[in-house]
């Protein structure tokens, strides 16, 4: 898991429970660039809020025209080893190949940006950026 604090990227250890993870670390990056620690979704899970997963459901219905209930809206994050996970994010093909290629982001992949990325960045250009800020912060 990569872990964004003050300017510096670094492998970090998970600590022990979910509430000393999110207080110890001011970001925490997905594979592909998203900040989990941003996500209305592991924000909602991480507090156990069903009032944000409700609002969370709610919102990617309309936005992404997802058919996702409040109970749907769960995860630890995709680095995340046996945590809960979005449908999505089980099925993503980025976390798959990372993952397959025992990666700790796509930025210190030698095939980067790939197809997969890209097309992802178009959809989501916030991923995009923080994935560029890491690969120039890791250069």
């Amino acid at each position: 898991m990569i872990f964004y604090k003050s300017g510096q990227f670094k492998d970090n250890k998970r600590a022990t429970t979910k509430k000393s993870t999110f207080n110890i670390m001011e970001k925490m990056i997905a594979y592909c660039g998203l900040v989990c620690t941003s996500c209305p979704t592991y924000l909602a899970t991480q507090s156990d809020d069903d009032v944000a997963r409700e609002r969370t459901a709610a919102l990617y219905s309309e936005k992404f025209g997802f058919d996702l209930k409040p109970e749907d809206i769960n995860c630890d994050g995709c680095t995340s080893e046996g945590g809960s996970l979005l449908e999505y994010c089980q099925s993503c093909d980025i976390r798959k190949c990372c993952r397959e290629k025992a990666l700790e982001n796509c930025a210190v992949c030698d095939e980067k940006p790939c197809d997969k990325l890209k097309k992802f960045h178009e959809f989501s250009p916030d991923a995009k950026a923080h994935f560029e800020a890491l690969v120039k912060e890791m250069s």
